[in-house]
């Protein structure tokens, strides 16, 4: 088993261009607000409030991972997913507190 089984891009090679693509989906944005808390959250659909199956959910984690936007921990058999805050605001300074704003987390509760 390698020694990172979630592999997440360096700071330095967080892209812009993945980090939109991976924010294109409103249930992502909505993941990224409920991950704002700075806290690490438990890998369960019941901790994100969205109406998906878990196979969808896995997907999430990995397209906002890749992206650079998250980090998983593991701890046993659970796993918790965290936002990179520092990492992403260090590229792409203010991104997540637009993401977080109340005019978006009103938008992204209008879509879905």
């Amino acid at each position: 088993m390698p020694d990172n089984p979630y592999p997440q891009p360096q700071t330095a090679d967080i892209r812009l261009t993945d980090v939109l693509r991976a924010l294109a989906d409103p249930g992502r944005v909505k993941m990224v607000q409920v991950l704002s808390d700075g806290a690490f959250h438990r890998c369960t659909v019941d901790d994100f409030g969205l109406d998906i199956t878990k196979s969808t959910l896995s997907h999430h984690f990995k397209t906002l991972r890749e992206a650079g936007l998250t980090t998983v921990k593991i701890d046993g058999r659970n796993h918790s997913i965290a936002l990179r805050s520092d990492d992403v605001e260090s590229r792409f300074p203010g991104l997540l507190a637009s993401l977080t704003s109340a005019e978006a987390i009103d938008d992204v509760a209008a879509t879905g």
